[in-house]
């Protein structure tokens, strides 16, 4: 893998470590769905209008669009709706250790479906990855300051089954449509449940656009999901799934290195634990064996 695609999928887990922040620093000024729909529609318009000012091609065909339909009901619906809601019912520690099963399941199903093969090294690799997860989160796995109901659990479930299922379909779909158009589109088709689900069980009329919600919105919705989508579907044109998910087991880790930046946080012995043990699993899933070929890995 190169060293510029490395950097790319670092960037991109980067900035998917920063929306759990950006949510939780609005998330008091705006009901959830409605939060998420207005979330998914801007950062897909954005996206849609960068691609038809470049005039990209629009996604065409039955095929193309049951893909996107699936895409945006697994990465945009389900997603958005398990992150904004898991939240009130479940510790960040079991959270954080049931979001990054998520590698380990779409690893099952790129086999499946995309004839994907880790080896043994990448299968330890994950499982060494996952230990790094779980030793960050120990002491939230453990806490009593926050339930783990079954309904926060069932939320946390649903967000990770719906990018794992998501990121497979995305894989399946790269280098079929335009990254801007595709993206875009499975935003906006993902936001359609989301606005029906909001005008049916809030109050959409009582956000409160002041500037500390409009300032996270936009970091949210541009950043934070238009440009890492679009990075994301570019990326997995060339990379296999595998080995680009498993970068994903660097996003807690950005959330430590943030709160000890901008809340002062402290890193205990079991966060510094599982940070190396991580690096260790994402190194066993990246790294080429001798002699292996390199078509396929940009």
């Amino acid at each position: 893998m190169r060293p510029t695609t490395i950097l790319k999928l670092v960037l991109v887990m980067l900035l998917w470590a920063s929306c759990f922040p950006l949510i939780t620093a609005a998330l008091d000024l705006a009901p959830h769905l409605t939060f998420a729909a207005i979330r998914a529609f801007l950062a897909g318009a954005t996206l849609l209008a960068i691609g038809a000012a470049l005039r990209r091609p629009f996604p065409r065909g039955v095929r193309i669009w049951l893909l996107l339909s699936a895409i945006g009901l697994g990465a945009t619906t389900f997603a958005f709706l398990g992150m904004f809601h898991a939240a009130e019912f479940i510790s960040p520690g079991i959270a954080t250790v049931i979001a990054n099963t998520q590698p380990m399941m779409a690893a099952i199903l790129a086999h499946a479906l995309l004839g994907e093969r880790l080896g043994h090294r990448g299968k330890i690799g994950l499982a060494v990855g996952f230990a790094g997860i779980v030793t960050i989160a120990y002491p939230e796995l453990f806490s009593t300051t926050r339930g783990s109901s079954a309904l926060g659990f069932a939320y946390i479930v649903l967000a990770a089954l719906g990018i794992t299922v998501s990121n497979v379909l995305i894989k399946r779909l790269a280098g079929r449509v335009d990254p801007l158009m595709g993206m875009g589109a499975q935003l906006v088709v993902g936001g359609v449940p989301l606005v029906l689900a909001a005008m049916v069980l809030e109050a959409p009329g009582t956000v409160q656009w002041s500037l500390r919600f409009t300032g996270a919105l936009l970091a949210l919705a541009l950043p934070g999901t238009a440009l890492v989508y679009w990075l994301w579907f570019s990326l997995l044109q060339s990379v296999e799934l595998n080995k680009a998910n498993a970068f994903s087991f660097l996003i807690p880790i950005f959330g430590l290195a943030m709160g000890v930046g901008l809340f002062g946080e402290h890193i205990g012995w079991h966060e510094a634990t599982g940070a190396m043990l991580t690096v260790l699993g994402l190194d066993l899933v990246v790294r080429r064996r001798r002699g292996e070929g390199v078509p396929g890995n940009a």
